[in-house]
């Protein structure tokens, strides 16, 4: 592997310990996957923040490197914590809980990573640009950046994440590489795919087919992305272009999930799969790869449900959700249940704090939590220690929940539309058989 001088100084110690540390996982990985040489990267996000996850092994590791001197010397953010940061009272989350999450918070941010833990950087305001090397580590994140930003990142662990922070640097090797992003099987959908519900269905079917390979989807009719659409809304931003961005979401996510899927491309929507291609003369979808053929996306519904009906706890935001996301469950939520009227199932609806300071502005957080619902900011049912809360069973729209939450957090669950989701969460039951 080609190292510049400066490369080859950190490696020798030069910037620092906690440098060298950086460096020798980076370049280790490297001659690992046979890379040639080592990119700057603009951008990481870290896993690895859940001290449910972590552990005090894990904090202690943190700890060490943070005395070390480490410091990000690129843009970084976190994935999402047990807890909601500012209000895990609410949640039922145990103070002995929180005093270790909120340290392993502090000790990150002793690094100089920015506090901000969300599944989805690019709602508040990370959004790197087509073709841009970076390095993250959450699975729904990665393939979100890959696919419909068009940037470049392979799916990176938490200590190889932290590490990229650190000396700012990755291995050129796996999807950093043209060749790489070729699609390996040709998907055509002949059924409809409309609510976002049915685009995570989607997913969760190709993913157990395709595993760690790149589908190419055909037959989806979806709108045109706007430019700039992935950040945060924008005034202008056409509802069409904000559905699409949140129906990829959820299909990246649940092919993530079910498979090890860190790209896919839809023809004529994701930027790869639009004229250009990766670069001229590569052909993106090449002759003679497999085929899978969707004729009905039942057989994703029937996996992902289980025989209950009582619903202790409905979760909305895995990816953690949108404006647009926050405003549909508002509004289904004023639609459907009369005013001063609570919900009998508790329900959380998940997402970066920046998303729920706008939802506070705009009267929307102040609609849910009226009705007895929670907008949590920060943190994540999947990686939270449900455990330790009185919930057996929960309802969603992400085959991404539905997937991890059996495994993960020990409950049986429903799959379904945020219609019939908020609908579980007024009335605390879903129903077997659809009305």
């Amino acid at each position: 592997m080609r190292l510049t001088p400066e490369e080859q100084g950190m490696l020798a110690g030069e910037q620092g310990r906690a440098t060298q540390r950086a460096m020798e996982i980076i370049v280790t990985l490297g001659h690992i996957y046979e890379a040639e040489r080592l990119l700057d990267v603009h951008s990481v996000q870290v896993a690895g923040v859940s001290y449910r996850n972590l552990g005090e092994a894990g904090l202690e590791f943190l700890r060490d490197w943070a005395a070390e001197g480490a410091r990000v010397r690129v843009p970084t953010t976190l994935n999402p914590a047990g807890m909601d940061l500012v209000r895990w009272q609410h949640m039922g989350i145990s103070q002995e809980y929180a005093r270790k999450q909120l340290e392993t918070i502090e000790v990150y941010a002793a690094m100089g990573i920015q506090p901000t833990c969300t599944c989805a950087p690019y709602l508040v305001g990370n959004v790197p640009g087509y073709g841009e090397h970076i390095a993250w580590s959450e699975s729904s994140a990665v393939v979100y950046a890959n696919s419909v930003l068009g940037a470049r990142t392979n799916r990176e662990g938490g200590p190889s994440a932290l590490a990229a922070a650190i000396c700012g640097r990755t291995a050129e090797y796996g999807l950093h590489c043209d060749a790489n992003r070729r699609a390996t099987l040709r998907v055509e959908v002949r059924c409809a795919v409309c609510g976002l519900d049915e685009y995570a269905a989607l997913g969760y079917l190709v993913g157990r087919d395709v595993g760690g390979g790149v589908p190419y989807f055909v037959g989806l009719s979806m709108a045109p992305l706007d430019a700039g659409s992935a950040d945060v809304p924008q005034e202008g931003t056409s509802q069409d272009a904000l559905q699409t961005h949140d129906a990829l979401k959820l299909l990246g996510a649940a092919l993530a999930s079910s498979g090890a899927v860190a790209l896919y491309h839809v023809q004529g929507v994701t930027p790869e799969a639009c004229i250009e291609g990766v670069r001229p003369g590569v052909d993106l979808c090449p002759c003679g790869i497999p085929r899978l053929v969707i004729e009905s996306l039942e057989p994703a519904i029937t996996a992902l449900n289980a025989s209950v009906e009582s619903i202790d706890l409905v979760v909305i935001g895995c990816p953690h959700a949108s404006l647009e996301e926050l405003r549909q469950v508002a509004t289904l939520i004023t639609a459907r249940s009369p005013r001063g009227q609570r919900l009998v199932s508790d329900l959380w609806v998940t997402m970066p704090r920046r998303v729920r300071e706008q939802g506070e502005a705009l009267g929307l957080v102040q609609v849910i939590e009226e009705a007895g619902g929670q907008v949590i900011a920060d943190g994540c049912v999947v990686v939270a220690p449900m455990q330790e809360l009185p919930y057996h069973t929960l309802a969603t729209n992400s085959a991404k929940m539905a997937s991890y939450a059996l495994p993960h957090a020990g409950l049986q669950v429903r799959f379904g539309s945020l219609e019939r989701c908020i609908n579980a969460a007024i009335t605390g039951c879903w129903p077997t058989h659809q009305p």
